[in-house]
């Protein structure tokens, strides 16, 4: 005699597995559709895109500080562990009551729906994958429970556990396909990273001067002054990397201008490239993060596109616009004074890579990324900052965010532990668009000690710096501090990256042996 409690216990696993696997197969099918359709209409994409954007700061700032530039792939585990959970439980609620589960994948599918038609840039067909998505989650899920109703009113015998088996995982299966030849699809259209490939730099007609020799210490553990590419941090609100054909890129300038504009890649390619040295930072590095990196950069200037422009004498603001509608606001001083500003083409004598802005990107040096370095630019609206706000002055952070004065330990690391005898103190200080005098330390509040700089390669760059250091046994505090060139000294004064950046002395505590 089969047990009452086990029987329940197994319809509702069955009506779970019939959750999961009708989910599966909605994913995959509308994952399919958008490869074929619209990419970027993607479920996953537009809903995590969505979160992104309605998130709040403090939620981007949490994320950032317990996963890094790994944000997005865990917003992406999470939203999948999310639709587990949803899809298993919807199973269930349909099982019990006709139609309560199939309205709440119904209503996931419409949220797909409304997410794709309201992202910047939308499509005409930006709504089929998340209607797709809708309809086959809701119609199969009420397929495979009416065929476990039976099965739960008599009794499931082996017979019917295998059938209902074999519907499920046929289910899933052909889920799987459809993602599979949606990844096939996907990869048959014109290759971005082909065209990048193939493509080759211009020269600059203003090279930049080789990086000096004394510009790199050498010290094992210490962060190169050149960043490689692959090493590069990035931070940004795509979760889809937008991946756009120079082929079909253009530029449009417009706004409080005299003259509105838009030039081609071809015509880009055609105007005289300047090469510059500009280290990056982003508003979110907690004091002796990571989330900072130096390149030589290859580009236009931006204000060689702005004279031609005309900009009125009352703008103080240029809007610039990503292809993934992220927008920031740069004062227009930093664009028009004679700095290296660059609409850049090329990273470390390569073309752009694809996440970091391939085709066309904005490189503008003394200010944090989130007012200056668009990827994937399309436009620039010259404007003022009280007509127009962006993306991330929208959510409380500052309009102009200079870069302040800061500095990092990078050897040894925190919590390392050291040998005794003879060690070096070492990392790194910058405030782009200022320059670095000088480095001091101090170790467990003894007095300040000038640290040995690096030669600088510009202004804009990041520098190295080191201390020789005799290390005895026991636990020590070091701490670091910068100085600029115009004699301010780092604050000690500790702040949270919102609203302007971080501030603070880094300091670490480490054993020596």
């Amino acid at each position: 005699m089969t047990n009452p409690t086990r029987a329940t216990r197994e319809d509702t696993f069955r009506a779970a597995a019939a959750g999961l696997s009708a989910s599966f197969l909605a994913v995959g099918l509308a994952e399919l559709v958008a490869a074929v359709v619209e990419p970027s209409a993607s479920p996953f994409a537009v809903i995590g895109s969505g979160l992104i954007d309605l998130a709040p700061s403090w939620a981007k700032d949490t994320a950032i500080a317990l996963f890094g530039t790994g944000d997005k792939a865990a917003l992406i585990v999470g939203i999948a562990v999310v639709l587990v959970v949803v899809a298993a439980v919807a199973g269930i609620l349909e099982r019990r009551r006709s139609g309560v589960g199939a309205v709440v994948l119904g209503a996931l599918g419409a949220l797909a729906v409304v997410a794709a038609m309201v992202r910047p840039g939308a499509g005409p067909f930006a709504w089929l994958p998340g209607l797709v998505a809708g309809l086959v989650a809701v119609v199969v899920l009420r397929l495979l429970i009416a065929r476990l109703r039976p099965v739960a009113g008599l009794g499931p015998d082996d017979e019917d556990r295998r059938r209902f088996l074999l519907w499920t995982a046929g289910v899933a299966a052909a889920g799987a396909v459809a993602l599979i030849v949606g990844n096939v699809a996907r990869g048959a259209s014109r290759s971005i990273e082909a065209v990048r490939d193939a493509l080759r730099l211009p020269s600059a007609a203003r090279a930049a001067a080789a990086v000096p020799a004394g510009a790199e210490l050498g010290i094992p553990g210490l962060a190169p002054v050149v960043t490689p590419n692959v090493d590069f941090y990035r931070i940004d609100t795509a979760l889809i990397v937008p991946r756009v054909d120079p082929a079909d890129w253009s530029l449009r300038i417009h706004g409080m201008v005299e003259r509105e504009m838009e030039i081609t890649w071809d015509e880009l390619l055609a105007m005289p490239m300047q090469e510059s040295d500009v280290t990056l930072a982003c508003v979110s590095n907690e004091v002796g993060g990571s989330l900072i990196g130096n390149a030589r950069w290859l580009g236009l200037p931006v204000r060689d596109l702005l004279a031609r422009a005309g900009v009125d004498a009352d703008a103080d603001m240029v809007l610039s616009t990503s292809a993934d509608g992220f927008t920031a606001s740069t004062p227009i001083e930093a664009l028009t004074d004679d700095s290296d500003a660059l609409l850049a083409i090329g990273m470390n004598g390569e073309p752009l890579p694809i996440e970091h802005g391939f085709p066309v990107r904005m490189v503008v040096p003394g200010l944090y990324g989130y007012v200056s370095a668009t990827k994937w630019v399309t436009q620039l609206e010259v404007t003022r900052f009280d007509r127009a706000t962006a993306y991330w002055t929208t959510r409380g952070w500052s309009e102009r965010g200079p870069i302040k004065l800061q500095s990092r330990i990078d050897v040894p690391r925190r919590g390392q532990q050291v040998t005794a005898g003879d060690a070096v103190i070492a990392g790194m200080a910058w405030q782009q668009h200022v320059g670095i005098a000088g480095v001091e330390v101090r170790i467990d509040d003894g007095p300040w000690r000038a640290a040995e700089l690096a030669t600088a390669i510009s202004t804009d760059t990041w520098v190295q710096w080191s201390l020789d250091w005799v290390a005895e046994s026991g636990t020590h505090t070091i701490e670091c501090r910068a100085l600029n060139v115009d004699g301010e000294t780092q604050t000690s004064d500790p702040a949270a990256p919102a609203p302007d950046g971080a501030q603070g002395w880094h300091r670490i505590d480490v054993s020596v042996a």
